[in-house]
């Protein structure tokens, strides 16, 4: 892997994590690395769904890759607020 790809990894991670926070309902206590840490979990699974559903590679944008992504995205991000979420006092 080189620089430019783990750059990559976490630029599109922090933006499918935010994005599916944006999605998820309810408030989220997660921080800013699991945020980013599932979307980066939540891009690679969409990418191979879509690989093995043949919608990976299209022309122009992959709308059907991005919407797999972000769904993933924001069940990580519920599953992971409820796993790891901060309490409140």
């Amino acid at each position: 892997m080189t620089a430019a790809s783990i750059i990559g990894a976490i630029v599109i991670g922090a933006i499918l994590g935010l994005l599916g926070r944006l999605f998820a309902p309810g408030k989220q206590n997660i921080s800013l690395v699991v945020t980013v840490i599932v979307g980066i979990i939540a891009a690679l699974l969409g990418s191979a769904i879509a690989r093995g559903l043949g919608v990976a590679t299209t022309d122009g944008i992959d709308f059907i890759e991005i919407l797999i992504q972000i769904v993933l995205a924001a069940i990580g991000v519920i599953l992971a607020a409820r796993l790891l979420g901060r309490r409140a006092h």
